[in-house]
């Protein structure tokens, strides 16, 4: 399929998806976001894709923030409507995806940037990554979830300085709140996204999207987790990846998991 604002690519099990707006420093607008969505979408349905990675184009974005031209004039109902729809669309689709996503944080990923990469599963930084939540200084407040995933990963009182000043983190920063899981060189950065990837796409896909599902589950009120735990896991006894990971164990051997 052919998208405007994104470039995909597909290895043997690995996917990339590169946000492709470089003059708007990959701001995200509606279109956007809704490629993204029928992309992450296709690539959950290909068995065959174990690990997905997400960047943007060019060294110095990976995503600047949301289009504020789409919305300057929005009305309170536009408003709320425009975070509702966008978080059910792409930022809580990607959370809840079964496959593994990767934020690999080229460069300034700020306001709905630092969103998008929040709702990847973990993130990897470049040495001269920025990371922010600036909507405060428009006279709004982060809309894609950002006030909910920012605490969980770097706790309340960074969250609120972070929210309420519009700072931005470095990269190193970041590392030390939690933020991302590594900071290294930019030109290294795929590469070593890619490195993780293939770590994960070795393991069965079955028990990783069991996974994501009790993890999410701990952030999610009214929601028992050990229970989503318990049942997850429970899940897992019923499957062919099981019966071939458990088997291979005692036969000494590496596991040909088919994700099933």
């Amino acid at each position: 399929m052919n998208y405007e604002n994104i470039l995909v690519t597909t290895e043997i099990n690995s996917a990339s998806v590169t946000i492709n707006r470089p003059t708007k420093l990959n701001a995200l607008n509606k279109a956007t976001i809704l490629e993204l969505h029928e992309a992450f979408k296709t690539l959950e349905n290909n068995k065959e894709i174990r690990v997905i990675i997400l960047t943007g184009s060019g060294d110095k974005a990976f995503v600047a923030g949301a289009d504020i031209s789409e919305f300057a004039n929005f009305s309170v109902t536009e408003g709320a409507e425009l975070a509702e729809q966008g978080q059910a669309v792409l930022f809580d689709f990607i959370e809840n995806l079964g496959t593994p996503v990767i934020a690999a944080v080229n460069g300034f990923a700020l306001g709905g940037g630092l969103e998008l990469a929040m709702s990847c599963h973990f993130r990897v930084a470049s040495e001269n990554a920025k990371m922010g939540l600036p909507e405060v200084s428009l006279g709004v407040i982060p809309g894609y979830g950002g006030t909910q995933r920012l605490p969980q990963l770097v706790g309340k009182g960074k969250a609120l300085e972070m929210i309420m000043s519009a700072g931005m983190l470095t990269a190193d920063e970041a590392k030390a709140y939690g933020l991302v899981n590594y900071v290294v060189p930019q030109a290294e950065l795929l590469e070593f996204c890619n490195s993780i990837g293939q770590k994960i796409a070795r393991n069965s896909p079955v028990a990783i999207s069991q996974a994501i599902k009790a993890i999410n589950a701990n952030f999610k009120d009214g929601v028992n987790g050990y229970k989503t735990e318990i049942e997850a896991f429970g899940k897992c006894f019923g499957t062919a990846d099981f019966k071939e990971g458990t088997t291979a164990f005692l036969e000494k051997r590496k596991p040909d998991f088919k994700g099933l």
